[in-house]
């Protein structure tokens, strides 16, 4: 009860609603935190649901260790991973997992630019676009 009595003392300040809607550091780091774990949390469950269902479908199989398969082509581009996914196998649904964890840190550095837009700090939404490009680059394979 001492809580809430401390609620309502006159040393108490009201917050405002323009001063609730204003973005600060601590604000954009629990923003991004709970953005971080949400898509790792994320990506964790699909690709242990894939998981799971890879050993149903072929959990009984004996692996041959003799020769090196590498991933199907379906499964190397995006697309090929979207489509087996729709097609309900096991490993696109893996994949999927796998895909949206690499995700994650790119949706912090993507949302960490509107943050900066907000804060209206030019130089760090310059610093985090050119992080962003050297990130979609690398993942691109090297291509433009």
């Amino acid at each position: 009860m001492k809580l809430f009595s401390q609620l309502n003392t006159p040393n108490t300040r009201k917050i405002s609603a323009s001063e609730s809607s204003k973005w600060t550091d601590q604000r954009v780091e629990v923003i991004i935190g709970n953005l971080l774990r949400l898509g790792v949390i994320i990506a964790a469950a699909v690709a242990f649901l894939g998981g799971i269902f890879f050993l149903f479908t072929h959990g009984v199989e004996r692996p041959d260790y003799r020769f090196f398969n590498g991933e199907p082509s379906p499964l190397r581009s995006i697309g090929g991973v979207i489509s087996e996914v729709f097609s309900l196998h096991s490993k696109g649904v893996i994949q999927l997992g796998l895909l949206l964890l690499i995700l994650t840190p790119i949706a912090r550095v993507a949302f960490s630019i509107f943050a900066f837009l907000e804060e209206k700090d030019h130089l760090y939404v310059v610093v985090t676009l050119i992080v962003l490009m050297f990130l979609l680059f690398s993942l691109s394979g090297g291509k433009l």
